[in-house]
Parts: structure tokens; C-alpha cells; sequence
């Protein structure tokens, strides 16, 4: 057994790294420390100052287990690897799945090629970036293809030319030279090469003079095609060149522009990359988990989860705010980079301008996920409690709506969707293959499906019971408040008997619908309730509407697609071959055949009166 009291007085007086679990195991927070013994102990000290956040999570903890490291360097790398690896509860996390590619070109081979990376490998190939786009590296590269012919195929060169060995589609293009075979040489080549090069150096006015001079070439010699291409890539390259704004032509070191903008639960922090005193891009990145943080730990945090991830350190870091850490952080940055890391704070100048920037942009981040988050709640909860509302109910929370799908009664089965607060619980929907009805009967099917349902969660309940388990556990055992039937009285009468027959209380709610067949209402209590159409209520029901419906479609073509459902015609008796033909050619679909009336159906070539009762009493069987 584990006695936190005692362990407390286990802890070395070194430095490592301390993770708290909770009882059933979990990793609920992960830390660093100079000295162990001190750091942990703070945490179960009463009367210690903690952060609300920090008792929470010391109420939570069962017990402690710690890592003893040579250093706080280490102790801070291990801390950050461990944060990514287990996403503790209660540490504040980077929500970053950012990547940062490269631009590759195989100068190692013969004719190289300009290829996408996705990271820096040691091999002997020249690497450009990080940059911050997967789409922009995509365009760039495209663009470099295009404006020096560069090969895109794998064929290894040089390779004589033969029968099999034919120029591929982009030689055609005027996209490449060919020289798989042998159209032009390794030095011509090399030239292109050495102008993509010089493209990625930054060397973009060569470029441009180059293309407008062969433009104004083409269109002398009447080629206005050819002139266009060139007109169209010049617009490309000074799009690109307009994106890299300079920030000081007198100081071109590489550094990150860091500020950040936080509401009571999350933060932004916006960063600007500036590579040789240009603007690069910029992006933003949420933490979550912030609710006692200072801007010092929002910063540090940020520092520690991206830079350890990050393939490129700059040179320097320029924050909003001074950080607790900036001394071990300085250290670990430039052991990572291999050349001495700044971390500064600006306060005059154009450097402080662009703090503020980036700040104004975390702010504008915050405030358009603020407005999104409201929208969003209209759309979930908003909507329950109108739902709510509209019936006359408390603390609607949970719903579930059932559906049933087969071929004209063929192979029928049924559907269960959940929505808790306005968002579909997907781990909760069940599917049900109708085993006690023969035929199109959608009410006796129901009956078996709601029957069956139910029936589980109340043996699942006495199991649970029996063992001392929590009843929650069980895979039908939390009831809805609120059962939504896509038709109206005569599903809400079967749903009512069900829960008569079980002895459970569940209040159930049936759709109204027009002539058209769209929802107009809600059938409850033996009252039609109108609701509005532009309303985020009748939004929501129709969204569980449609979602139920796909569910239950989904599982019907599941079987279809297993071979277990054959043509439902073929069971009607008086319908060969032929005549199924035939009705599938005029009606189209099954539910247009069960729409049809004998005189409709009788008049179709080759049915007669005979066959056309037989078709209509087996889509209408007696009730």
C-alpha cells in the first residue's frame, strides 16, 4: 500500500523528474526539479500557498513515483518528453499537430531532384527551411519545377535511352528537359539546379529579370502562350516575394517573435518567424489547462513542448514577458541549436512593435475561438435546454433516437443513436438485427428493438448490482431522459408500451410531419408542439433525425454488402424474373414500388391484376 507520508520521506535530495498517478493508474501530472525532495513535498504541505488548479490535482493523487536524473538540463528534457508522450491532465499542453517541412534537393546524385521533406536526415542532401506551410513548401515547389524544368520521376541517372525508356508527360509539357534520355547534360543541368539554390537563398531579383526578359522574347516572336506562362510566373514569384516583409535591413539574425493572449481556461501564443531579418510566417498555437497560470508559465510552457519538437532553433527569442526559467531554458536551447540562444524581452523600438503585433493577433485569435465556442454552444446545449424547453423538462441531458431499415421488410434492423448535451455520444449507439418479424411491419419491429434495449439494461443493472460495480459500467444501463421517435403517435404508443411493460419511466417524444414528409412538430403527451423552423432546437432534431437514419442505413448496407440480403421481390409470390425487372425499371426503388397502388401497379408490362395484389399485400400486410 502506497502511504504518501512515507514516501515523502523516501525522496533524494537530487534532481529528476516527479509523476503523480491517480487511483486507477493514470498519468494525471508530470514535473521537473532541481532538488526532489523539496518540489515534491511543497504539493502536501498544508497551508501552502498552491494554485487552485494544483490542489485539485494533489486531490486526485494516489500516488507519486519520480525519475533521478544527473541534472536540471536533464531533468527539464525528460519532463518534456514525458508531457508529450502521456498528455498529462493537469499539466498545461501545447494542442500542436503542426508540422514543419523542408524543401530537399539530392544534390548527391547526378541530376537532382527538388522533393518535399517532412524532416532533416543526415544524408548528403542540401535542406531548406523549416518553414511553417505544408502548402506553401507544396507551391514553392511546384513553382521551382516549373520555372527551371526539374525532374520529378525516381529513375536513376544517367540511364541510356531505350525502347522502354520513353520521356514522360512532362517533357511534353516543356515541365522537363529529359535527361533520362540524355537531352541535355549534367552541367546544363547543374545550372538550373543553381538557380533553384539561389531562389531559396533569397536571390529572387536574378529570377525575375530572367523571365521578364524571356517574356518580352516570346511575345516579339509572337509565342503570346509561351509569354503568358512566363507573365504567370513572374505574378507567383512577386506574391512570394510581397509575403517577406523585412523587419530591419540593418540586422538580419533569425528569431521568433513570442506573445501570447489567454481567457480563463486556454491561451494563444501567436510567433512570428523572421529568418535573415524577413518574415517567414506565422502561427498560432492553443495551451489549454492555463486556469492559475501566470504569463511566465504560459510562456516557459510554450518554450519547452514546442522548442522540443521544433527541428529549428533561432538564434534568438524575443518575448512579451520575462520568464522564471530563462536561464535553464537559454542553456537547453543552445545545447539543442549548438551555437549560443538569446532570450530577451524588448521594450522600445521595432522589436516591441512586433511583440505587440503578435500579441494583437493572440487576441484576435482568442476572440474569434470565443465567438466560435458561443456559436457552438447554441448549436449542443443552447439547443437541449430550448428542446428542453419546448417540453417542458428539466435538465434534459441525454437522448436517444431509434430508427429501423430494410428492404421492404427484408433483413431488417434497427438503430440507437445517443446525443448528450447537443453532441452525438457515438460509443453509445447500438445496432440490432430483428430477429422476431417477417415482413415490412417498422412498428413490430420497433416493438423488438426498444424491447430489447431495454431489456438489457435492466439484467445489465441486477448483474452489476449483484457484483457491488458501479451500474454506469454497463453497455446499456444509462437510461435517456428523453426517447425521440422519428414517427409520430403510433411509434410514441409502441415506445410507451414498451416502458409500461418493463415498469420504467421515460419520457418520449414522437416528429409531426407535413404533407411533404418534413418535420413540422413534435408529437407529446397527445399534444402537437410547434417549433421553429429557423430555431437551433429544430436544427438539432433534425440532425439526430438524419444521423439516426444514416446509422441504421449504414448497418442495412453492411449486410447487403456481407451477401446476406437477396431481392426482396424474389419473395413475392407471382413475381419471377421478369416481372421484377420490370418494376425495378419503372419504379426505380422499392419505396416507390410500396407507394404504388394495385391499378398502378397492375397496368406496368408484364404484371396483371393477380400479381399486382400479390406485390401490394406484401408491402401492406394486415395489421
Amino acid at each position: 500500500m502506497f502511504i504518501i507520508e512515507e514516501e515523502l520521506k523516501k525522496l533524494p535530495a537530487k534532481p529528476g523528474v516527479y509523476i503523480m498517478h491517480n487511483s486507477k493508474d493514470d498519468i494525471i501530472y508530470v514535473g521537473k526539479a532541481k532538488i526532489l525532495k523539496n518540489r515534491v513535498k511543497q504539493y502536501f504541505q498544508n497551508g501552502r500557498n498552491l494554485s487552485p488548479k494544483i490542489q485539485r490535482m494533489v486531490s486526485f493523487v494516489a500516488y507519486f513515483e519520480y525519475i533521478v536524473v544527473d541534472s536540471e538540463m536533464e531533468a527539464l528534457i525528460l519532463e518534456c518528453n514525458l508531457i508529450k508522450e502521456h498528455h498529462p491532465r493537469f499539466n498545461t499542453m501545447l494542442m500542436d499537430d503542426k508540422g514543419y517541412p523542408y524543401i530537399k534537393i539530392t544534390v548527391q546524385e547526378p541530376y537532382p531532384k527538388v522533393l518535399f521533406a517532412h524532416d532533416k536526415k543526415k544524408d548528403k542532401a542540401r535542406y531548406f527551411g523549416p518553414y511553417t506551410s505544408a502548402q506553401a513548401v507544396k507551391n514553392t515547389i511546384d513553382l521551382l519545377r516549373k520555372l527551371y524544368c526539374i525532374r520529378t520521376c525516381s529513375k536513376k541517372l544517367p540511364k541510356p535511352p531505350g525502347p522502354d525508356n520513353q520521356p514522360c508527360l512532362y517533357y511534353h509539357m516543356n515541365q522537363c528537359k529529359a535527361p533520362c534520355q540524355g537531352y541535355i547534360s549534367e552541367d546544363e543541368y547543374q545550372k538550373s539546379i543553381d538557380g533553384v539554390i539561389a531562389f531559396l537563398n533569397g536571390n529572387y531579383d536574378a529570377v525575375l529579370k530572367e523571365l521578364i526578359s524571356k517574356m518580352k522574347e516570346a511575345s516579339e516572336s509572337m509565342e503570346f502562350e509561351a509569354a503568358a506562362g512566363f507573365r504567370d510566373l513572374i505574378n507567383d514569384i512577386r506574391k512570394i516575394t510581397q509575403k517577406q516583409k523585412a523587419t530591419d535591413a540593418d540586422d538580419a539574425t533569425d528569431r521568433d517573435i513570442i506573445a501570447y493572449a489567454r481567457n480563463e481556461k486556454e491561451a494563444v501564443v501567436q510567433v512570428f518567424f523572421i529568418r535573415d531579418g524577413k518574415m517567414l510566417g506565422r502561427e498560432h498555437y492553443y495551451l489549454q489547462g492555463v486556469e492559475s497560470d501566470n504569463g511566465s508559465d504560459i510562456l516557459s510552457d510554450f518554450i519547452k513542448q514546442y522548442y522540443s519538437g521544433t527541428p529549428y532553433i533561432p538564434r534568438e527569442l524575443l518575448l512579451s514577458e520575462q520568464i522564471e526559467e530563462e536561464a535553464l531554458l537559454t542553456e537547453w536551447m543552445t545545447a539543442k541549436r549548438g551555437q549560443k540562444v538569446y532570450i530577451k524581452v524588448p521594450k522600445i523600438g521595432t522589436k516591441e512593435r512586433l511583440i505587440e503585433l503578435a500579441r494583437k493577433n493572440a487576441e484576435i485569435v482568442l476572440q474569434q475561438d470565443a465567438e466560435k465556442l458561443e456559436r457552438e454552444v447554441a448549436r449542443t446545449s443552447g439547443a437541449m435546454d430550448g428542446l428542453g424547453r419546448c417540453l417542458s423538462m428539466e435538465n434534459l441531458k441525454r437522448i436517444e433516437s431509434f430508427d429501423i431499415s430494410n428492404t421492404s421488410g427484408f433483413s431488417s434492423v434497427g438503430s440507437m443513436v445517443v446525443y448528450e448535451n447537443g453532441k452525438p455520444k457515438r460509443n453509445d449507439y447500438r445496432k440490432f438485427k430483428i430477429k422476431s418479424v417477417q415482413g415490412p411491419d417498422d412498428y413490430a419491429s420497433m416493438r423488438e428493438v426498444l424491447t430489447r434495449r431495454f431489456l438489457h439494461g435492466i439484467e445489465e443493472q441486477k448483474e452489476l448490482e449483484e457484483k457491488g460495480m458501479n451500474k454506469e459500467v454497463g453497455g446499456f444501463t444509462r437510461y435517456p431522459d428523453l426517447i425521440l421517435m422519428d414517427g409520430g403517435k403510433g411509434q410514441v404508443n409502441i415506445a410507451l408500451e414498451v416502458l409500461s411493460e418493463l415498469k420504467l419511466s421515460i419520457e418520449v417524444c414522437g416528429m409531426v410531419k407535413d404533407d411533404h414528409h418534413r418535420t413540422r412538430g413534435l408529437y407529446y403527451k397527445n399534444n402537437e408542439i410547434p417549433i421553429d423552423p429557423h430555431s437551433e432546437t429544430f436544427q438539432l432534431i433534425t440532425r439526430i433525425q438524419d444521423e439516426t437514419h444514416r446509422f441504421a442505413i449504414e448497418y442495412h448496407k453492411a449486410l447487403r454488402g456481407k451477401g446476406q440480403v437477396h431481392s426482396v421481390l424474389d419473395d413475392i409470390a407471382g413475381v419471377g424474373t421478369t416481372r421484377r425487372r420490370a418494376l425495378m425499371k419503372h419504379y426505380m426503388s422499392l419505396e416507390s414500388i410500396r407507394a404504388a397502388s394495385i391499378e398502378e401497379l397492375s397496368v406496368i408490362p408484364g404484371m396483371n391484376k393477380a400479381a399486382a395484389q400479390s406485390v401490394h399485400a406484401f408491402f401492406h400486410p394486415a395489421q
